[in-house]
């Protein structure tokens, strides 16, 4: 007769179970992740007996009244049987036992550990202990030797070994297994077996079969198969008469071998193909009891019974060969591709057979096991429904009546020579889950902890509540609810607790807030979702709530409870997190393969600018691992982790690119030790989490203490001095990008901060270029002074200069000259936008009439002049002289800037020439010139001034110190463009001016113009000129002898060329005719290639004077 499957049963929460008979078989013990023992009298036992043995429980064995259980707590505990009252601890190791297991007589037990031990305790006396080193990963597994001589076990190192029991050594290790570091990702848990009785063979579960070695030889008699299995086994156990072997899978099939003749004698498949994880035979009758991974409780009876035995397996395999006659061979493939257990089942289909209970045993009868059932809906090519199988049933209960020896059970076993799938296999997709939270199943558990405050669910006997306790209780005092509802998910900010619950056949899935920053009365509001759609993801933002359902939609809300936009995922949600207009959404974008989640990211900005910054692009996890904490660093940089404990934040600095920053497990001690991520902080740079022993999370009791780890980036050789500054540059530049993100979206930041950011890698990229100097790689200097700012580069040209490399100090100074170039373009460029912005706003409401504001006028012969000359630099022009030499004018002369020109071409400027409109007398003149000439302007010319431009200039003068000499060509050039197309009433303001930079400047003069960057850099709140003069002449003074007369006599000799300079303006002046041919000629000179000359003369000079003069 064959076995009988019985429907399964809840036994345990969710999670892995195990279990065992007890001496005499009357009932069945199991134990599971909610912490519970349980004993039923039989599976149909209503009422079970239950004892609470901790939180957790992962394996149970008993034997003479004695049940030890391994628990959560590192330790393996005793209690009494049938009563439960606790009788000690056996033994206790630094992380949670794995599995524990009885020897013949009950006198010992041995337990297994994450922490890589095997211990053998004596139950009566736990003093007297053996333990057993060698395993170099988490022990899985281990089964005592019949004769108490060997002990076997096999662990997450890969290996299966037996161990002398006397002397603790190891007499044989086999490498069967695929390597893992934790239990929680081994493929497979391995439970070994001996043989009953005589421990003549040692069967050890390894892929798809179970292998057999022989006691003493070690040597593998042979391997016990079938084609029906496709998944790897998880668990084999015996009868007790020794002569029969079953085995579980982790798809959920269960397959019983007579050892002696290795015939397969049956097979069945679990409801819903879930691991088995659990499997005991009763001690004297043909009874299997299973356990699942989620918690589920079955039982098979009649296994192996001697009466249907024998025929049933040879009458199974004569029709086999006589039926495959029948078909040729690609009919056979076809079939087995269908039944193949990866392929895709029709949910109805397979609904419809476990359903309908009288059909289900009917089936099982005529066919002799469970596992054929499916035999009848495949023969008829792939094409059977949910009404055909029913009515089916009917008529094969018939069939069966009329012809008991030929009926359903003579069915062919089509399959049997199938082609197996070995491509990659796909990942179940993870469940969704709240940043900050641990698991649902747990009574005490955590529902978020974040850097505002934690939340508690306490679901026991006793209470159902919910407690939120705030890290600042200014911010609002600690608060107790009730929990009538089963909120599973919740989330906290500086405004709100948001709450979420899953629908039940009464009641809606409801999103519930209490607003408790709200300043009326009314704090909290709740929101029923439609029918068939439960929340499975909440975050909060600034203003806003987010709630993702099972129906794939995103609903937004107000914090006062209005419903705002609603629209579609892009696939299931697996978690969310909001920080101030920021919303980041995770979700599924695929099916993973091979243990690889398919995850996809987006990222959306909800402020008054409603914009999508990621578009659902896909997310970077470490291989075979799954998300386990996203949400935003406490300046707002998205950031999330993965179950390998990389840390990964965005780089919005690269293009939105998401870089890893931190590795949790190189802080780790043990391998089954875990960081629990609370929450990252970017200045100063923590990472905020919570150190786990032997587990993925902390418990609730007693209060985990927080703690604080560091960032590295994963560079290159970084225990070598250049490796740790380049890690250490580049890990400052990414973790002051959320600066540059706050000052674009308008935040406040403090200046200082970004200061000390810019001079922390300044000094870094100095240290670098002064390793590569040592190292003789001046290329790589130049590459590294291309990082650096102005005033650094100043800084390496010096260094390069007195370290006598000169070929480098040449390099740089050009590489400052470009910097320098570059600097004044962009600088133009936003002075111009700038300018444009005042212009629009001042035009508002006059664009019909041709006022001076609306005139080209100087403003496009500036750009005319700019692309004839090629010389920005000499053309540059400050937009805040313009606008504030306006309000200057105005409040001298009160002219009206609005006042409409007779001349078109000549905006009306008169009431008298000192009063002129400064943004049509602004004379074309280099930055040099007004930096240093300000503080003689300021004293004695007679016509309006332009204001001084802002400290922010200090660019624009360390620009200056590397523009090039302006030629006498150039000068000449600049005066001639200025008189034509100024009125007579601007000849007085040119004339001055020309005047002041006639003089021949003194030595400190020079000094000055060449050393303002540095006083400025140093000094960067000095505005008036006086503080900077005077700060130079302070250090002018502190100079040596030799430097100011090198300094005097370079002074000398400019003031020479200036006077030649003078008589030129001066004849370019009277003789405008001559002036148009000189601009020729002044362009030819600025095209030529022999214009480079004069900046290599004096770049050499300086550097020489610097170099060899302070000697």
């Amino acid at each position: 007769m064959p076995a009988t499957q019985k429907p399964m049963r809840y036994g345990h929460t969710e999670g892995h179970t195990d279990v065992c008979f007890d001496d005499s078989g009357s009932c069945i013990v199991t134990c599971g992740s909610d912490g519970d023992v349980r004993i039923w009298e039989d599976l149909d036992d209503d009422d079970p007996k239950s004892i609470n043995v901790g939180e957790k429980a992962y394996s149970c064995a008993l034997k003479n009244g004695k049940l030890v259980t391994a628990v959560s707590n590192n330790t393996v505990q005793v209690h009494t049987f049938p009563e439960g009252v606790p009788d000690g601890i056996l033994t206790r190791f630094t992380t949670n036992a794995n599995h524990v297991v009885f020897n013949g007589d009950g006198a010992k037990i041995a337990a297994g550990s994450s922490d890589f031990l095997v211990k053998v305790v004596d139950v009566e006396d736990c003093s007297q202990q053996k333990t057993f080193r060698g395993h170099d990963a988490p022990v899985l597994s281990l089964s005592f030797d019949p004769k108490d001589i060997y002990l076997a076990s096999s662990s997450c190192d890969g290996s299966v070994r037996v161990w002398q029991i006397s002397d603790q050594t190891c007499a044989v290790s086999w490498p069967l297994l695929q390597k893992c570091n934790d239990v929680i990702n081994a493929k497979s848990i391995c439970r070994l077996a001996w043989q009953p009785k005589s421990g003549k063979l040692l069967a050890v579960p390894v892929d798809k079969s179970v292998k057999l070695y022989r006691r003493e030889t070690w040597s593998n008699q042979f391997d016990l198969s079938d084609n029906f299995i496709s998944q790897t086994l998880n668990i084999v156990t015996w009868s007790p008469c020794g002569q029969y072997l079953a085995a579980g899978s982790i798809n959920g099939l269960i397959i019983v071998w007579n050892v002696e003749t290795k015939d397969c004698l049956e097979r069945v498949k679990h409801e819903k193909g879930y691991a088995v994880c659990g499997l005991a035979w009763h001690p004297t009758c043909g009874q299997i009891a299973y356990t699942d991974a989620e918690g589920n409780l079955g039982l098979l009876e009649n296994v192996c019974d001697h009466n249907g035995k024998a025929s049933s397996s040879k009458v199974s395999s004569r029709v086999e060969k006589d039926y495959n006659d029948l078909f040729d061979g690609d009919d056979t493939s076809n079939a087995g591709d269908f039944l193949n257990d990866n392929a895709v089942e029709t949910p109805s289909f397979s609904k419809g057979i476990i359903n309908d209970d009288e059909d289900d045993d009917n089936l099982m009868l005529a066919s002799g096991r469970p596992r054929q059932r499916s035999h009848i809906l495949e023969d008829d090519e792939n094409s059977v429904d949910v009404t055909m199988l029913k009515t089916g049933s009917g008529l094969l209960k018939e069939e069966e009546e009329d012809d008991q020896a030929g009926g359903i059970h003579n069915l062919p076993l089509v399959t049997s020579h199938r082609p197996f799938y070995d491509g990659p296999m796909p990942t179940p997709r993870q469940k969704p889950f709240q940043s900050g939270s641990t698991p649902l199943h747990l009574t005490h558990r955590f529902m978020v902890w974040n850097s505002v405050g934690i939340i508690r669910c306490y679901n026991d006997e006793q209470d159902n509540a919910i407690d939120v306790e705030f890290h600042d209780t200014s911010i609002h005092h600690a608060t107790h609810l009730s929990n009538t509802l089963n909120y599973t998910v919740a989330d906290l900010s500086h405004e709100a607790i948001l709450l979420a619950c899953e629908s039940t056949d009464e009641l809606a899935s409801k999103l519930h807030c209490l607003h408790f920053s709200s300043w009326d009365s009314s704090k909290e509001w709740i929101v029923d979702m439609p029918q068939n759609e439960d929340v499975e993801a909440i975050c909060l933002g600034q203003g806003w709530a987010a709630a993702a359902s099972s129906a794939l939609l995103l609903r937004l809300f107000t914090i006062g409870g209005v419903q705002k936009e609603v629209f579609s995922l892009l696939g299931p949600v697996v978690s969310m997190a909001g920080h101030g207009e920021q919303l980041l959404i995770v979700y599924h974008r695929g099916t993973g393969f091979d243990g690889d989640q398919c995850l996809g990211v987006q990222l959306l900005e909800l402020g008054k600018e409603k914009k999508q910054i990621l578009y659902g692009d896909p997310l970077p996890l470490t291989r075979k691992s799954y998300l386990v904490w996203v949400g935003f660093s406490a300046e707002g940089t998205p950031c999330y982790v993965d179950s390998e404990g990389i840390v990964r934040m965005l780089n919005r600095g690269f293009g939105n690119t998401w870089t890893p920053v931190c590795n949790t497990r190189e802080h780790c001690k043990g391998k089954s030790d875990h960081y629990w991520v609370v929450g990252i902080h970017e200045n100063p740079q923590q990472l905020r989490c919570i150190p786990c022993k032997g587990s993925r999370f902390p418990p609730t009791l007693p209060r985990p203490a927080v703690a604080i780890l560091s960032f590295k980036l994963p560079y290159c050789q970084i225990a070598t001095e250049k490796g740790q500054m380049e890690e250490q540059f580049w890990r400052s530049v990414m973790f002051h990008n959320h600066l540059d993100y706050l000052a674009k979206n308008g935040y406040e930041y403090e200046e200082s901060t970004k200061n000390q950011a810019i001079k922390e890698q300044q000094e870094l990229l100095m240290k670098m270029l002064a390793l590569s100097c040592k190292l003789e790689r001046e290329f790589r200097c130049v590459e590294l002074a291309d990082l650096m700012t102005q005033n650094a580069v100043n800084l390496a040209i010096k260094y390069a200069s007195r370290s006598r490399r000169l070929i480098l100090a040449q390099r740089l100074s050009e590489l400052a000259a470009e910097k320098a170039a570059e600097l004044a373009a962009t600088q133009v460029e936003q002075d111009k936008e700038e300018e444009e912005d005042f212009r629009k706003k001042l035009n508002a409401g006059y664009s019909n009439t041709a006022t001076e504001w609306s005139q080209p006028s100087l403003g496009n012969q500036v750009e005319e002049d700019e692309e004839d000359t090629g010389e920005v630099d000499d053309v540059e022009e400050k937009p805040e002289i313009r606008k504030h030499g306006a309000v200057t004018s105005s409040s001298q002369g009160r002219v009206n800037p609005f006042k409409i020109s007779a001349n078109s071409k000549e905006p009306a400027i008169s009431v008298n020439s000192r009063s002129a409109n400064i943004l049509d007398n602004m004379n074309k003149s280099s930055r040099k010139s007004l930096v240093l000439n300000r503080g003689t302007n300021n004293e004695k010319s007679p016509v309006i001034k332009p204001l001084v431009p802002k400290p922010k200039s200090k660019q624009a003068s360390a620009a200056s110190y590397f523009q090039k000499t302006t030629s006498q060509d150039d000068k000449t050039e600049e005066v001639k463009e200025q008189n034509p197309k100024s009125s007579s009433s601007e000849t007085p303001a040119v004339c001055p001016q020309n005047t002041e930079n006639q003089r021949p400047k003194t030595g400190f003069q020079m000094w000055l113009e060449e050393n303002r960057s540095n006083i400025l850099s140093d000094n960067p709140d000095f505005v008036d000129e006086a503080d900077i003069i005077k700060e130079g002449m302070i250090r002018f003074r502190a100079l040596s002898t030799d430097e100011r007369k090198a300094w005097a006599t370079k002074g000398k000799g400019e003031a020479a060329s200036d006077g030649v300079g003078a008589k030129k303006r001066k004849r370019v002046v009277d003789e405008s005719h001559e002036a148009e041919n000189q601009k020729e000629k002044a362009k030819e000179t600025l095209n030529s290639p022999k214009k480079q000359k004069p900046l290599d003369l004096s770049t050499n000079q300086r550097l020489s004077t610097f170099a060899f003069k302070q000697e």
